[in-house]
């Protein structure tokens, strides 16, 4: 695995590359590195202001150069328009994810940001998630994996509860104040509920396993809508309660 030395030499060649591109305006840090709440383990998120509204060109440019200087071995992007997140990896595991935004919409869209040079402008913050929305996806998952522990697919029943655990996680981390993607307020969340989270882990693909990490899953369900949407906890606790009879 990379070194934090390994890291910082990474970051220190990419912001003399960023301050000597013409194309390149404006710089930031985002994610733990913006907040000071890095680890030894903290990959780098970089945000490039280039000039004018298409960043094709620089994009482009800096990947080749990615390959043939820092050795990278893969990259994917996220679409984010107007912006390109390009998330590479070099060796050692070291990730670096930088977003390519045209200038006029460089600048912070949450509190973790750390402008390094350029002018930010003030960008619309990103929307939480939709609380109607993850609750519709928590009873959909939950009728599909009633549906595939009665069809036997043992495969699918297990990806759906997980599902519902994830989306669990980010209506519970939406609640109280915690970042909801990717599970990154989950451990921040209470000891009790935890618990109860991890009691909707599946240990075997067996029906009877299946059925019990799925009740464990609905009950978890019904509390959280008690909390985040009791006139929804009233409408659906009783449907979600129907998932549990006649489970063979």
């Amino acid at each position: 695995m990379f070194t934090v030395a390994d890291r910082k030499r990474v970051r220190d060649l990419l912001l003399a590359r960023a301050r000597a591109d013409e194309a390149v305006v404006g710089a930031a840090y985002t994610g733990s590195l913006a907040t000071g709440n890095e680890d030894r383990w903290s990959d780098t998120d970089l945000v490039l202001s280039v000039r004018g509204d298409d960043v094709t060109e620089t994009l482009e440019r800096w990947s080749r150069w990615f390959y043939a200087e820092l050795d990278a071995r893969h990259h994917w992007d996220l679409s984010a328009p107007p912006a390109v997140i390009r998330v590479f990896l070099l060796p050692g595991w070291l990730e670096l994810d930088v977003t390519f935004t045209p200038e006029a919409n460089f600048g912070p869209r949450g509190p973790q940001w750390q402008t390094l040079f350029g002018r930010t402008r003030p960008i619309q913050p990103f929307a939480p998630p939709d609380a109607n929305t993850l609750i519709g996806l928590l009873w959909h998952h939950a009728l599909h994996a009633r549906v595939c522990i009665q069809r036997e697919r043992w495969w699918q029943a297990q990806h759906w509860i997980g599902e519902m655990r994830a989306h669990v996680v980010e209506l519970a981390c939406a609640r109280l104040g915690h970042p909801t993607s990717h599970a990154k307020g989950a451990h921040l969340l209470p000891d009790e509920l935890t618990a109860r989270l991890e009691a909707t882990l599946v240990t075997e693909l067996t029906a009877p396993e299946l059925n019990r990490a799925l009740a464990e899953a609905l009950s978890l369900v019904t509390a959280e809508l008690r909390q985040s949407a009791p006139e929804l906890a009233t409408r659906l606790g009783p449907m979600l309660e129907e998932l549990l009879e006649g489970q063979s």
